[in-house]
């Protein structure tokens, strides 16, 4: 009964890391690192292992910090909507762990990524790859932590934007290629749009929770119909994105095209962002077509990648 005990909370303490949505983190240094492959035709593949583990475990602990602080700022608990999506892991809320254990296995899951994020930079001597990881973590941490709580000063989706977008495909290329290259930007743009559209899916379900604690979100500042027509140019946008680079560089023409391929999914998800399926409960349907699409997205992007680096 005692091992069962203790097996139960290690999977506590693994499920609340919300590890099903790491994917976020690992996409872009799929991409990144790929494109980099498509460039030069040479991959290395213990960075690439290290910097998977390394984001991985940084967004873990993003996961955990978030919960901790939108605990201590009553944002969770104020929420009366959870989602499968959002509304945090609810293992504070729920009573299964402590918040000071949510806490420490956020410090620690920090610690570790950045640990393995300081033999990168030993591997490399890259001072590029120091300061993209250090703008990693203090984003991460400092995302819900006060005081500068950035997801709540109505730059949040453009801090997740960045952190889980441009920045991570650019150090993923950089270490494949050791190159800082504008070739990289539109890749970086489409998978920055796919993740700002799930953070902004999810974040329709938390709206009361979100207004009751001043947490200014793209929806809480600019209301529902709003947020819903920025969704929908923004995802148009990244095929539009997608189209662009096929065009001016050969390496992400088969990126592009096979990007171009999930259009039959992206028009669904336009269609089911309206106001009835985003706002009342129980319709998940936004949110879940919006995560298969960043999955799909980034998967097409990555194989896309690879065609070209072995056809070539």
């Amino acid at each position: 009964m005692e091992s069962y005990s203790k097996y139960t909370k290690l999977m506590s303490l693994f499920l609340a890391t919300r590890p099903k949505f790491l994917v976020a983190s690992a996409a872009p240094v799929f991409v990144g690192s790929t494109f980099g492959f498509a460039v030069t035709g040479v991959f290395n593949p213990l960075v690439f292992v290290l910097a998977l583990i390394a984001i991985m475990a940084l967004h873990a602990g993003a996961n955990l910090t978030n919960d901790y602080f939108d605990h201590l700022t009553g944002n969770d608990w104020l929420n009366r909507n959870p989602t499968p999506f959002s509304g945090g892991s609810r293992f504070i809320q729920n009573g299964t762990i402590s918040p000071q254990t949510i806490l420490t296995l956020a410090l620690s899951c920090l610690a570790a990524g950045s640990i393995i994020g300081i033999v990168i930079v030993l591997l490399t001597k890259s001072l590029f790859i120091l300061i993209l990881g250090i703008i990693g973590l203090l984003g991460g941490f400092f995302y819900t932590a006060g005081p500068v709580k950035l997801g709540y000063r109505s730059i949040g989706e453009v801090v997740i934007f960045f952190l889980f977008g441009i920045l991570p495909v650019y150090a993923s290329y950089y270490l494949q290629t050791k190159t800082i290259d504008t070739i990289v930007l539109l890749p970086a743009c489409i998978v920055g749009l796919l993740i700002f559209l799930v953070i902004l899916i999810n974040e329709f379900g938390d709206l009361n929770a979100d207004a009751a604690v001043n947490k200014k979100t793209i929806i809480v500042c600019l209301g529902v119909p709003a947020a819903i027509w920025i969704y929908r140019i923004l995802l148009i946008t990244s095929y539009l994105l997608a189209t662009t680079a096929m065009f001016i560089y050969k390496q992400a023409f088969y990126a592009g095209l096979f990007y171009l391929f999930t259009l039959p999914l992206a028009i669904a998800a336009i269609k089911f962002a309206n106001k009835k399926d985003l706002t009342e409960p129980g319709r998940y349907r936004p949110n879940r077509t919006t995560i298969q699409l960043h999955t799909l997205g980034n998967l097409a992007l990555t194989v896309g990648f690879v065609i070209f680096a072995l056809s070539s």
